[in-house]
């Protein structure tokens, strides 16, 4: 169906609703708030054609319109179709701003209640006071009436994740929780957030791409668990693990009636529960709040609450999930490092083949290709065959299960877009003479993994060695920082933009997320971005969180580069108002490309940072590499001599006389004389 018959069907069944309905908003979000969605659940980008992960599409009588992120701007622009109109989030009017003060009065707006959080419902219905609009919840999703061939359901198993990679037991999370029950004074808790589902009880699924969790809710009470899942889905291995942690399984379809049970108190287990010892147990509790993630939690379930005893706050399982435990811990560095082995076999193979395919001077040399070679088409390398390539290192390695989430494989141009998604049949041939950007990662059964490299196999121009150098700065400078105990990715965003905002450059994104622990690749609550929500939540030990800032010329190239923090306690020469300070590890080992950096821009500390992290790349990758793929990294992370840092340098009596103690230093850990 094209994109005008799509909006015609949208219409009339907008028409044939009772009430008519005046617009009609389409989010990307199934019914658990995922940023990833099934193929089934992808209703926006089916009626707008729009494919990126984030954005909102609102279909009037004779407008559409999409609201999407600095993330997907120039993707937008090549995806939409001229039906539609791109709203640009952060410089374009606000969706429930533009609604109100465009719509008419008294107009009425749909929304299938179970695709929209509390927060967001509550938030337009106050924007639609004013003049008398109304949020139409609607009793079937229109856009699924329209969709004649929508995806079916696929019936995948669920599967239980050992106690050896989770780090905890059931058991143990959910006397956690039940603690913080009491102390909240709530008699349950609804959980529709598919990770904090998967990581409280133990459990993992294929139901989403690239994510691999199950389509599934849980209610928890001081007496009783639930889950609610596709019965379909489960074996006698996965019932078993339930029941003897004391959860019971009803059909996925039940928890709307079950959560109206739960605010009459109602809600009981089908059994007594089971208690970790093995004896029954029965407890009382009065409480009358029943707690909902208001982020999280769909419109739906919310309505069948009592609103004046619902505890509208974060999920616990949140900042719960972001703390990792040793194990996970171990799990993700252990993960990340075969990542790494991965990433840099991919680079040797790379370079190998842009060499004798291109005739590319390659990763190390910057002249201009030798000759230019006519290559054979079945020799072609596009931005897909490639990073399938990329997917074949990483199947080879331990415990691997998938991707983490769609490999962004972009040259030239395509890398300005920054979650560019490449197609067979549309993708472009990789250009020895433009800037290669490949963000990517994977799911492994001890850690979740995402990094980004750029790359050049021809000469890069003296512009965009200053650019990758002022990202490469931003991204040192976040990872060396140091900070109190208290302080929230919102003050240290700034630190990655520093190197740019001095060339009057920026970057549309957040510099950092948090990673799951075999779990989803975007996780909180705690951010590290020029975005509100991210003074939300101070960084605390033993979070993840990506260093990640960039730089983007559209239509010429694009770079970013990236690695996964631990967040650390920091040992500071001083405690001042015994905060305690924290501090950044990096467990992401793939090098940086010497060429493409500007030396001359680089401190003597920021040089020294560069030589430790590659030696130790180099000693922390080779155990899985073979003798080529060593001698290869060994040449990519030689160290920078302090003397070649000079000769870039402008030597003058103050530079001498200011760098002199450093590069002293740094001369006799080298073995060599600073000048």
């Amino acid at each position: 169906m094209g994109d005008t018959d799509t909006l015609a069907a949208l219409r009339a069944l907008m028409a044939s609703h009772s009430p008519p309905l005046d617009a009609l908003i389409v989010p990307s979000e199934d019914y658990h708030q995922s940023e990833y969605v099934s193929g089934r659940d992808k209703r926006r980008e089916f009626v707008s054609g729009f494919s990126g992960s984030a954005g909102l599409a609102l279909v009037t009588i004779n407008e559409a319109r999409l609201w999407t992120d600095g993330r997907y701007f120039l993707q937008a622009t090549q995806e939409l179709s001229d039906q539609w109109t791109l709203m640009r989030m952060g410089e374009d009017p606000n969706v429930d701003i533009w609604m109100a003060d465009n719509l008419p009065e008294n107009a009425a707006i749909g929304i299938d209640p179970w695709c929209i959080s509390i927060d967001t419902a509550q938030k337009w219905e106050r924007a639609f006071v004013k003049k008398g609009q109304q949020l139409v919840q609607t009793s079937t999703n229109l856009v699924d009436e329209a969709w004649k061939d929508r995806p079916p359901v696929e019936i995948n198993p669920v599967i239980v994740h050992p106690l050896e990679f989770a780090g905890r037991s059931v058991e143990e999370k959910l006397k956690d929780l039940r603690q913080k029950l009491i102390q909240e004074k709530a008699r349950g808790i609804i959980f529709t957030a598919l990770d904090e589902v998967a990581w409280l009880y133990n459990i993992r699924g294929s139901d989403v791409s690239y994510c691999p969790v199950v389509h599934a809710y849980a209610i928890v009470t001081s007496d009783s668990a639930f889950i609610y899942v596709d019965k379909r889905r489960v074996s006698s291995e996965v019932t078993r693990h339930l029941e003897e942690n004391g959860i019971e399984v009803r059909e996925y379809s039940a928890v709307g009636s079950d959560v109206s049970l739960l605010a009459s108190d109602q809600l009981k287990p089908g059994e007594a529960k089971i208690v970790g010892n093995g004896s029954y147990e029965e407890e009382d509790n009065n409480y009358e709040l029943v707690w909902a993630d208001p982020g999280s939690c769909c419109y739906a379930l919310y309505t069948k609450l009592n609103s004046e005893k619902v505890l509208l706050q974060q999920s616990p399982l949140a900042l719960a999930k972001a703390l990792k435990n040793p194990i996970e811990l171990d799990g993700l560095k252990n993960a990340h490092i075969r990542d790494g082995a991965a990433v840099v076999q991919y680079l040797v193979w790379l370079d190998k083949q842009m060499q004798e395919i291109y005739g590319a001077s390659g990763y190390f040399l910057e002249g201009e290709r030798a000759n230019k070679k006519k290559r054979l088409e079945s020799t072609k390398l596009t931005e897909v065959t490639v990073s399938d390539k990329l997917e074949s290192f990483r199947a080879s390695k331990e415990h691997f299960r998938g991707l983490s989430f769609p490999t962004i494989s972009s040259v030239g141009p395509n890398a300005a877009i920054i979650h560019y998604g490449p197609r067979a049949e549309t993708c472009a041939e990789l250009d020895p003479d433009s800037i290669y950007l490949f963000d990517s990662g994977a799911q492994y059964l001890d850690g979740t993994t995402d990094i980004t490299r750029t790359v050049h196999f021809g000469k890069p121009s003296a512009h965009e060695k200053a650019c990758y150098t002022a990202v490469l700065k931003g991204h040192i400078a976040l990872g060396n920082a140091r900070f109190p105990n208290g302080t929230n990715g919102h003050a240290l965003d700034i630190l990655a933009r520093v190197p740019l905002w001095k060339n009057g450059l920026d970057y549309r994104h957040g510099t950092g997320h948090g990673i799951g622990s075999y779990l989803n690749v975007h996780e909180g609550p705690h951010l590290i971005s020029f975005r509100p929500q991210a003074r939300n939540v101070p960084l605390q030990a033993t979070m993840t969180v990506t260093d990640e800032p960039g730089y983007y010329e559209d239509g010429k190239f694009g770079i970013r580069l990236e690695n996964v923090l631990i967040v650390k306690e920091a040992d500071t020469r001083f405690n001042f108002g015994d905060k305690g300070y924290l501090s950044f590890e990096h467990i992401t080992w793939a090098p940086y490309q010497r060429k493409l950096i500007d030396l001359s821009l680089l401190s003597p500390e920021e040089l020294d940072w560069l030589n430790s992290y590659h030696s130790k790349c180099k000693d922390i990758l080779a155990p899985y590499l073979d003798e080529s793929e060593k001698a290869w990294l060994k040449k990519a992370t030689e160290p920078i001599t302090a003397r070649t840092w000079m000769l870039f340098q402008i030597i003058d009596v103050k530079n001498l006389v200011s760098n002199r103690k450093l590069l002293t230093n740094i001369a006799s850990q080298r073995q060599e004389p600073w000048i």
